[in-house]
């Protein structure tokens, strides 16, 4: 199995579309959507959940009122003023309580609270879904408001869908990965195949399209260029390609712009599935030319695998 991560250096240059479009063009395939803060590929595959799970990605601090004798030593650790201090009326002493959205889970105020009032639990942060969908099955997740992610439940989601995808004895894993360079990041890239960089001619595009490259780079990882939009500025993609090129990056898309794209979600669907024939004809070479640096020469590969990473073609 094969496992291709499509990422992008900054939100917004269409990583999702791409992945979307390359989903429906295919064969033989799991799907992961990695990028976990903000889960845009179920909006265009409608999946149908099969199975759920919560996910625990952090602890927070739980305090005992029977057991508080209220001497304020939390509250005075607590660099996160997680600690609310409620002072009481008349004779009541003030009370004390965790504020669980302010609380990071650090443990300072369970290490040194005097009479074990307060102890860590596992929060539950989000949930994580194995789906069915038109293209194929789908490992995605939701996280809650302020869920805390920190690469844990990319890397939860990516161990699924290749779990998923050896059971089904699929030949390709193609996941949606996270934007920019963090934690989510390096968990949806580290390991992979081939990183394709989806970027844009922007200024801030082409600064942040370095960093990743420079990210996958330094783990490892093969990466290809694809712009889109392209055409909104043909110098500076020019620009971009060249810079690819000195990092032994190989450009190997162009994407025109079109409100086709923009079509196609709002109907729910790929740009493959509802799109001009121009930005269709533009990905269906971006994903002949992805078979170049992911399928080793035929002699080396297995009739099927090779047959699953060309979309079903022989």
């Amino acid at each position: 199995m094969k496992e291709l991560v499509v990422i992008s250096g900054k939100g917004g240059t269409g990583k999702t579309s791409v992945v979307a479009a390359l989903a429906r063009l295919a064969h033989d395939k799991a799907l992961a959507d990695c990028d976990v803060d903000a889960s845009n590929l179920p909006l265009v595959l409608d999946p149908e959940v099969e199975h759920e799970e919560e996910f625990s990605g952090n602890r927070r601090a739980v305090l005992d009122a029977t057991r508080c004798t209220e001497c304020g030593r939390c509250a005075e650790l607590c660099r996160f003023e997680a600690i609310l201090h409620r002072q009481g009326d008349g004779d009541e002493r003030p009370r004390y309580a965790v504020d669980p959205l302010a609380c990071e889970g650090c443990g300072v105020c369970a290490r040194f609270c005097p009479t074990g009032a307060i102890t860590l639990e596992a929060a539950c942060t989000g949930q994580w879904f194995i789906s069915r969908t038109r293209h194929g099955p789908l490992v995605h997740a939701r996280l809650e408001p302020g869920g805390e992610n920190s690469g844990k439940l990319v890397t939860l989601i990516r161990q699924r869908a290749r779990q998923l995808a050896t059971e089904r004895g699929l030949g390709l894993l193609l996941v949606d990965g996270s934007p920019g360079i963090g934690c989510p990041v390096i968990a949806s890239l580290t390991g992979s195949d081939l990183a394709l960089i989806v970027t844009e001619p922007t200024v801030a595009a082409q600064h942040d399209f370095r960093r990743v490259a420079a990210l996958a780079a330094h783990f490892g990882v093969p990466a290809v260029l694809c712009v889109n939009r392209w055409d909104l500025n043909a110098e500076l993609t020019a620009a971009l390609e060249a810079d690819a090129r000195a990092r032994h990056i190989e450009p190997i898309g162009r994407i025109r712009y079109s409100a086709s794209f923009t079509r196609a979600q709002r109907h729910g669907v790929s740009v493959i599935e509802d799109g001009d024939s121009g930005s269709v004809a533009d990905v269906e070479t971006l994903w002949g030319r992805l078979q170049r640096p992911l399928v080793p020469p035929a002699a080396h590969q297995p009739e099927r695998e090779l047959r699953v990473l060309q979309g079903g073609k022989r």
